[in-house]
């Protein structure tokens, strides 16, 4: 099975909500994973909201350094919440023959549950991180946790080892 990390807009324009301690526990597991990932030759793809984005701004909307990315990593920009929606996300799980995507990131409210659906709507199956996205609404995370499906990194370290 071919796996695929998503890393939804962990950017510094989108997080100003969130407190860092939130932040950089979100930031342990999915740099865990992406790393488990990547040594077992699987894909790990950064996903960056430039919707609005001004010149003078463009390092805010840079991945913030709490995220670990790689040369071998995939990157797509995208001005929509759903990061499948006028990319080459779609393009890209299928030239690389993923099975599974694995969904991480922020917002759990808005851009990773409707690339989720966006996700399920092009027939993927999806999951999502635990303990690996983020929201500045705390009710957020357990409702989504709660309605969709979920792995953790043991399950993971399982996966990739069969």
């Amino acid at each position: 099975m071919r796996i695929g990390l998503l890393i939804i807009d962990l950017q510094e324009a989108h997080l100003g909500k969130v407190e860092q301690q939130v932040i950089d526990k979100a930031c342990e597991y999915i740099n865990y994973v992406a790393g488990l990932l990547r040594s077992r030759d699987h894909a790990v793809i950064h996903i960056q909201d430039i919707e609005g984005m001004e010149p003078s701004e463009e390092a805010k909307f840079n991945i913030i350094p709490g995220i670990e990315v790689q040369e071998t990593d995939f990157r797509v920009k995208k001005e929509y919440s759903n990061a499948f929606w006028k990319t080459d996300l779609e393009q890209i799980v299928r030239e690389q023959n993923i099975d599974l995507l694995i969904l991480s990131g922020y917002a759990a409210e808005h851009c990773v549950l409707f690339t989720y659906n966006g996700a399920a709507e092009r027939g993927f199956k999806a999951v999502l991180l635990q303990n690996g996205i983020l929201s500045s609404h705390s009710d957020v995370i357990p409702a989504t946790y709660r309605d969709r499906s979920l792995i953790s990194y043991p399950v993971i370290e399982a996966l990739v080892q069969s």
